[in-house]
């Protein structure tokens, strides 16, 4: 463990990344937030609570500790778009809802975010591409997931309510389609959670920068609407009676990767 993450080796080809459950604030961001922006209410609420049944399964873990009011984890270090459409940057100014993040000109300055760049962003990826090539040198491949999820409904980043589970392949690019296809039968086979692939998440940093199934590498993000486990408004509790079954869902969907995989690899 590190002061900008934890990290938990595993025995299993697959690692679930958490780049943005982290609530920790630099005292740049802390200072110049906003009343609103201080609820943190664009965090990805209890995601390792969530995907507890990991360790059950042997899956490494890497869960980020800052928030992404500091450095967006799932952004690239140059901070080129990954949407066309409303998104928040490598440093968020920006609230979900379009609100300003800082108060009138106390973001933090660029000696500030270089900091944020090199002590938290650079050592989570580089923790990656470790275990990323660690697992592919151990099991012929690599497995991974990110974890992510978001509040139901943002008019301003989309329309109406989003599905349960939003799947990001970055179109296909990321994983191979028999992986896919796994996914999408379990989410067909259950009833209780809606689902989508590739609607308005296809996967963002993470998932299209490191999926590389020519290399033997895939990665699925997974969005997660927040109602399927907690309740959206402050003080965000997480709730057991949603969350138990939701977690079925998650083991159900880790478990289809692991098996595809032993069945592609051999191992």
């Amino acid at each position: 463990m590190s002061d900008t993450f934890k990290f938990t080796r595993g025995q299993v080809p697959l690692l679930i990344s958490m780049p943005h459950p982290g609530t920790r604030l630099t005292a740049a961001v802390e200072q110049g937030l906003v009343p609103a922006g201080q609820a943190l209410a664009d965090t990805d609420w209890h995601i390792p609570r969530l995907y507890a049944m990991a360790e059950e399964l042997g899956a490494s873990r890497l869960e980020a500790l800052y928030s992404r009011y500091v450095v967006d984890l799932n952004r690239p270090d140059d901070d080129v778009p990954l949407y066309s459409s409303a998104t928040t940057g490598l440093f968020p100014e920006v609230l979900f809802d379009g609100s300003p993040l800082f108060l009138d000109g106390q973001a933090p300055d660029a000696q500030a975010r270089q900091q944020a760049l090199e002590e938290i962003w650079r050592p989570y990826h580089q923790t990656l591409v470790t275990e990323l090539q660690r697992l592919r040198e151990t099991f012929g491949y690599a497995l991974l997931w990110d974890a992510h999820s978001i509040c139901s409904r943002i008019p301003r980043l989309f329309d109406g309510q989003l599905p349960d589970l939003n799947f990001g392949t970055f179109d296909g690019a990321s994983c191979d389609p028999e992986l896919t296809s796994r996914l999408q039968a379990v989410a067909s086979g259950q009833q209780r959670l809606t689902h989508v692939f590739n609607g308005r998440f296809k996967g963002g940093f993470i998932t299209r920068h490191y999926g590389a199934p020519d290399q033997h590498i895939h990665a699925v993000q997974l969005e997660l609407a927040q109602c399927t486990y907690m309740d959206e408004a402050p003080p965000f509790g997480y709730r057991e009676d949603r969350a138990t079954p939701t977690q079925d869902v998650l083991r159900q969907l880790l478990e289809a990767a692991l098996d595809w995989g032993r069945e592609r690899y051999g191992r």
